[in-house]
């Protein structure tokens, strides 16, 4: 058996669990060698990205920055890298040699050959998973499709698209309290059949998280407060009111993880990382492509935090991880509209109340005092550019996208979901009672209050959903993402009360397409 086909044994035979292999990560004190695969193993440039320089195994050598923009150091736009290598007559001497046809789409090359890297990286994740294999590249195609429609269609709000800051003391404070108390306790992730975000079926990744009630300080209150500590530092950083939108926990990397390029599926628009614990040989960058094109490679430090605007901003981590885990948390945001002005600015609105106007307009499908930031005829979010190539997509996932009467703000949730994730039952019930719709009614992200309950581990409430007709096995993000059972095992872990449930009445387990 192979290295990579053991890999992917380890995903299959690993139950949600207290892993002592992750134990083992993190309290081992020693570096490890690296054993040599007996197939041939993935190589890339890692370290300090922004220090590379041309050798013959891609270590970073000078401190001369190389420069370079997309389909360089991975796919991303289009599916294959860069072959305009550097060292061609062509860009050695301009003047007298003319650019290939075959080549003139193609940024210069400065990384080496990164296609071979690609297809050991693709071939590896069709070996893992057998007769669906194939599946690997599909999940690339959407890739790569999101990443070159995405970005030119979205609306920007800073000039460069990410920032690298220290997090908020309050913020830092207390997912490092966390982590210390539970840090042990991650649960192996479940990435779905041939999911390439990430190198998965080779390097495991385990999530410790905060939303579990049954880890020490764990549950909904402490995921408010990440989200209240660290929502000023971003709202300034964009000017935008936001509200909370994606924050499970501490997802844990490990030796070889490789992150593909990416921007986030919407409505993910304001998003941080915060760097939380490492033991690593070497720096991992996180490669950014900011509103200029150029890739940046930033390290970080534990408390490092890197604010970036993932709906548009391509980021991933494409050179392997040198070390024996790195674990980030991230929190996302959603603009709501309009920005921070309106708070600057109420006396200009003659007295009257700007919040409970704002409240009124969203009620109403419209986008409160500053109207001109959402596209009233058709629901589509001010962050998608009218006559973009997002826009068809968005409103094709979204038929009836005019904003429901009952949404409070524009992730969409009603009563039910916020009665479901507080596990309050009489409030689901007379949710459901004043509209029956609100049984299967999905927010934006395509969340029902039956996933909100799961992923919180109310039992009373999932029963009773579930008794009154709510699909079991609906998916969240519209279709793609996880079902009710997934979210619930990801983040209680198999023993919980709610899994045992949900397995009872044959729920089934589907994680996320990507």
């Amino acid at each position: 058996m192979t290295m990579m086909k053991k890999g992917f044994a380890l995903l299959l035979l690993c139950t949600p669990l207290y892993d002592a292999k992750l134990m083992d990560l993190l309290t081992s004190n020693q570096k490890k060698e690296v054993p040599k695969k007996e197939k041939k193993k993935i190589e890339a440039i890692s370290g300090n990205a922004l220090d590379f320089s041309r050798t013959s195994s891609g270590k970073p050598l000078t401190n001369d920055p190389v420069e370079y923009g997309v389909d360089v150091s991975f796919p991303i736009q289009h599916k294959i890298a860069s072959m305009n290598y550097d060292s061609l007559p062509h860009n050695v001497d301009p003047e007298h040699n003319a650019v290939p046809r075959k080549l003139q789409d193609f940024v210069v090359q400065p990384l080496g050959n990164k296609n071979e890297f690609y297809d050991d990286f693709v071939q590896s994740c069709v070996d893992a998973f057998g007769k669906k294999g194939a599946r690997c590249r599909s999940s690339e195609d959407g890739r790569v499709a999101m990443s070159l429609r995405q970005p030119q269609s979205m609306t920007n709000y800073t000039d460069i698209g990410f920032k690298k800051v220290r997090a908020p003391e309050e913020a830092f404070k207390l997912i490092s309290e966390f982590w210390e108390a539970n840090k042990e306790k991650g649960i192996l992730e479940s990435w779905g059949v041939a999911n390439t975000y990430t190198n998965n079926w080779q390097s495991p990744t385990y999530m410790v998280s905060v939303e579990n009630g049954g880890l020490r300080g764990g549950g909904n209150r402490l995921k408010q407060k990440i989200w209240d500590a660290a929502r000023d530092t971003i709202q300034e950083w964009t000017n935008q009111e936001l509200t909370q939108c994606s924050l499970y926990g501490i997802r844990v990397y490990t030796e070889d993880s490789i992150l593909s390029t990416h921007v986030d599926r919407l409505p993910l628009v304001s998003s941080a990382i915060i760097n939380v614990a490492q033991d690593v040989d070497e720096p991992w960058p996180i490669e950014v492509y900011g509103h200029d094109g150029k890739a940046t490679n930033v390290t970080m430090e534990p408390g490092d935090m890197i604010m970036y605007e993932s709906h548009s901003v391509l980021h991933g981590r494409p050179f392997p991880l040198k070390g024996r885990y790195y674990a980030n948390i991230f929190i996302h945001f959603e603009p709501v509209g309009h920005t921070l002005r309106h708070k600057q600015n109420v006396a200009e609105d003659h007295g009257k109340d700007v919040h409970k106007k704002y409240k009124e307009a969203v009620s109403r499908g419209v986008g409160g005092h500053e109207v001109d930031q959402t596209h009233e005829d058709t629901g589509l979010p001010p962050y998608i550019i009218p006559g973009s190539p997002e826009e068809a997509n968005w409103l094709a996932r979204h038929p009836n996208a005019k904003r429901s009467k009952q949404r409070s703000f524009s992730t969409g949730s009603t009563g039910a979901h916020h009665a479901a994730q507080a596990g309050d039952l009489n409030g689901v019930k007379q949710a459901i009672k004043d509209d029956k719709d609100a049984l299967k009614k999905a927010d934006s992200n395509g969340w029902t209050a039956l996933h909100e309950s799961a992923r919180a581990g109310h039992k009373d409430i999932v029963k009773y959903l579930h008794e009154s007709g709510a699909d079991v096995n609906a998916r969240t993000n519209h279709g793609i993402g996880g079902t009710a059972l997934y979210w619930a095992k990801r983040n209680l872990g198999e023993d919980h009360e709610v899994v045992s449930y949900l397995l009872s009445i044959g729920a089934t387990d589907i994680g996320p397409d990507l």
